[in-house]
């Protein structure tokens, strides 16, 4: 099983991600997350120590450069790079969860970082593949990782929605884009639901039912200033993560 999850920055994707990927545990005998994010959090939010000190390995750029076999000057690098022994250099493991800290690429006015995106995009692929196991993809806010087409192979998609209009409306250009891609299955998350009036808001909004909701809790925010591991509160939420499992799994 292949799940990502998106949505506009703030939404709490990250947070809903580690919660899921505990819960996931009780079902499946290994459980990845792939935190793709340009800035990561994922190593924090699972309470990971020293989680400051996690490079992402698309900042690796020297050891991805010389993966890529690109040289200064030159047009060419290798499009099939060796990446194999990478997922067991640098993955980290919590409680039985696996992290893989891809991070991605940001070059600002630098131009094209394509060898160097070409090492990430090909090891993304082949943690993707793999089989017999939970993989969870947490994705750059917004809507561009989907406009590059980085999240092919992906069976399910989670947006994150908050009550706000501007959350809804990113996540229906996130479903527009994903259906352009072919992901197979798109959900609606909710998060932050104060009131039933959120719900009947967001509903309306993206002319959706929403596969689930999460509550506005403080306990999630005391324990992220903390910095302890968010997926302490799972129990708290297993009712809708298993609405989210259930639905995933069919």
């Amino acid at each position: 099983m292949k799940i990502a999850i998106s949505g506009k920055g703030g939404v709490g994707k990250t947070t809903i991600m580690a919660l899921l990927a505990h819960h996931l545990k009780k079902t499946f005998k290994e459980v990845l997350v792939i935190d793709a994010d340009p800035s990561p959090h994922m190593a924090q939010t699972l309470g990971i120590e020293d989680p400051e000190k996690v490079t992402a390995i698309a900042d690796m750029k020297e050891m991805l450069r010389e993966r890529s076999g690109y040289t200064d000057g030159s047009p060419f690098y290798n499009i099939n790079p060796a990446i194999d022994d990478l997922p067991g250099r640098f993955m980290l493991e919590k409680d039985g969860i696996k992290l893989m800290v891809l991070g991605a690429i940001q070059t600002g006015n630098k131009g094209c970082a394509c060898a160097e995106n070409t090492v990430l995009k090909r090891l993304l692929t082949k943690l993707l593949l793999k089989a017999d196991q939970a993989v969870l993809l947490d994705m750059e806010a917004g809507v561009e990782h989907l406009g590059r087409g980085t999240i092919a192979g992906v069976d399910h998609l989670l947006v994150v929605v908050i009550p706000s209009k501007s959350s809804a409306r990113t996540a229906l250009k996130i479903q527009k884009l994903a259906q352009d891609v072919s992901i197979p299955k798109i959900s609606f998350v909710g998060n932050s639901i104060s009131s039933p009036d959120d719900v009947s808001f967001l509903e309306s909004m993206l002319n959706a039912t929403l596969l689930t909701t999460f509550p506005d809790a403080q306990e999630i925010r005391l324990a992220e200033r903390r910095g302890t591991a968010i997926t302490t509160l799972a129990s708290t939420f297993a009712e809708a993560l298993q609405k989210i499992t259930d639905a995933v799994g069919q």
